[in-house]
């Protein structure tokens, strides 16, 4: 089912989401990108019947696979949830113009809650995608999420990670890269790997704190020059900061249902 004309792209897409299978796929995906062995177990149906409807949520432009740079036989999922927001504020519109969904986004601490939240980004080197990820979330929250970032075997910070961050309005340049296991005692909300290697050895952090895995090219790796490599940096940092969004709109709400639940006590 591919998704074509605005005006029929409403009700085509709550028709491909109404399956309880597909539904249950595009959930898990919500969460964290996923191999196809993964979705299987966790929706209970065999891979075959999966790979099905991932290859119609594909073809209606809601999923991309990526190769995986842990094991290239086996690719990861992911759901293009900015896509998904437009598909049901437009079915929501389309039915009466009062449904029309507004996004979530902080405007100040509180709007995260009176803790403040969490969050530990891994990848292998830590001189790129997590240290993106860990400023773009502290500035996009305005302070309200606390980020940490590691690698598994850190490299110094790559100058094109501090050139695109720099143009972003923030300074990266006088961080330092961390290992690991650095942070193997310390609490956390959430736990985001950016490398598909680092998700194959991700230990157990105190509290079992909430995984996901954002399956990402590392920029880094592009054998060309600094200067031809550094557009691979622009997208890198362009994707960081949607699921970046993303988590805060999902910390916020998290933080709302916390509240109302503590004032029913």
């Amino acid at each position: 089912m591919v998704i074509a004309s605005a005006d029929a792209a409403p009700l085509e897409f709550l028709q491909l989401v109404a399956d309880p299978l597909r539904w249950q796929v595009v959930g898990h995906l919500a969460r964290s990108d996923r191999r196809v062995g993964e979705i299987a177990l966790l929706v209970g149906k065999a891979q075959n019947l999966v790979s099905y409807h991932l290859g119609e949520l594909r073809a209606a432009g809601l999923v991309s696979a990526r190769r995986s740079s842990a094991d290239g036989r086996d690719t990861y999922y992911r759901l293009d949830l900015a896509r998904c927001g437009e598909l049901f504020t437009a079915a929501g519109a389309a039915l009466h113009p009062s449904l029309e969904l507004a996004p979530v986004a902080p405007k100040s601490s509180t709007d995260v809650g009176r803790r403040t939240p969490r969050v530990l980004f891994l990848c292998t080197g830590n001189s790129a995608r997590s240290q993106i990820a860990e400023a773009m979330l502290e500035h996009r929250s305005g302070g309200a999420v606390e980020a940490r970032s590691a690698g598994s075997h850190p490299k110094p910070l790559h100058p094109n990670a501090v050139r695109v961050m720099s143009e972003r309005g923030i300074d990266i340049s006088g961080r330092t890269t961390k290992r690991l296991d650095r942070f193997a005692r310390t609490r956390f909300d959430r736990v985001i790997t950016l490398c598909d290697k680092v998700k194959e050895i991700c230990p157990e952090f105190p509290g079992a704190p909430e995984t996901s895995h954002w399956s990402m090219a590392d920029p880094a790796a592009v054998t060309k020059s600094n200067q031809d490599s550094y557009p691979v940096f622009v997208r890198t940092a362009d994707e960081i900061e949607s699921r970046v969004d993303l988590l805060i709109a999902e910390l916020v709400h998290q933080a709302h249902v916390e509240r109302s639940a503590h004032g029913r006590r």
